[in-house]
């Protein structure tokens, strides 16, 4: 009786969940055939791309697609610009944020409060809205089309965000390793580089990923103040491109451009998906 009873919960547990798995599926389903669409048109001439026949590679593969695209094309060049500007801005942005939150979430202080509140205002502005007020200060000190400040900028407004992340991290931490290293008499710096940064470690390599994907992928900041083709990131210099189809018509060139531009955050996703989920859902030890 019991077995059959459990049989039957178990058959309705997943009737309730039939609906969910099958929108799963289709989900995947659908971005894997635009994903293959994309791989597969990368590997085409521009004629096979517009006629019925793409996939059956009648003239083969042609991955000089990827050679033309990567340097005809100038797609190294953006490339490595977003690799530069992404790998600088997210290190940066854990050094300031990762110390910043753990003294907002460990020590009572005069200010607390209203440092985070104001951190948390800074998430609630638009981009838009201070992007002509700061594109003027660029202008007057002649800073545009320059490194520097495209990577200030990507940490200035990232910061809040991996601020608050990290807060809420350290906050779950347990009190008892600073008091053990108080004991030894570790003194706070050192406590938090040696023990509580390390412990922070799946925190800060989420926050750090979801940073990556989002300086990656950045397009409107970079548009106003990367003109100059020797300082495009990936976004803006893919749109030029696919502006640009028009007139040169190497469709298979531009494909293998995405695919390019693409290929860095499904490297991320496919290898650190489990540490994503763990960042997000899991913790330490709550004090």
């Amino acid at each position: 009786m019991n077995s059959y009873r459990n049989r039957k919960d178990t058959l309705l547990y997943k009737a309730r969940k039939f609906p969910g798995y099958t929108l799963l599926t289709l989900w995947v389903v659908f971005t894997f055939m635009l994903v293959g669409w994309v791989v597969f048109a990368s590997l085409s001439t521009s004629s096979e791309i517009f006629s019925d026949h793409m996939f059956k590679f009648k003239t083969g593969f042609h991955f000089e697609n990827y050679i033309k695209a990567w340097k005809t094309q100038k797609v190294s060049v953006f490339f490595m610009n977003s690799l530069l500007y992404t790998l600088i801005s997210c290190t940066l942005i854990v050094i300031i944020a990762a110390p910043a939150a753990y003294v907002l979430s460990r020590f009572k202080f005069k200010g607390n409060l209203l440092l985070q509140n104001m951190f948390a205002s800074a998430l609630g502005i638009p981009v838009i809205m201070i992007i002509m007020p700061l594109f003027g200060l660029a202008s007057a000190f002649r800073l545009t089309n320059n490194r520097f400040l495209i990577v200030f900028l990507y940490i200035a407004i990232n910061v809040p965000f991996a601020l608050f992340y990290l807060l809420a991290f350290f906050k779950n931490l347990s009190f008892t390793y600073e008091e053990a290293a108080a004991i030894d008499g570790c003194p706070p710096m050192r406590t938090f580089w040696t023990i509580m940064f390390p412990l922070a470690q799946p925190g800060i390599i989420t926050v750090s990923i979801f940073n990556f994907i989002t300086i990656w992928n950045e397009y409107f900041m970079s548009l106003i103040f990367a003109n100059k083709t020797a300082v495009r990131p990936v976004a803006v210099g893919l749109y030029n491109m696919i502006s640009a189809m028009r007139y040169t018509g190497d469709w298979g060139g531009m494909f293998a451009s995405v695919v390019i531009v693409f290929l860095p955050t499904f490297i991320l996703y496919l290898f650190l998906s489990e540490k994503i989920i763990n960042g997000v859902t899991g913790g330490a030890i709550k004090g």
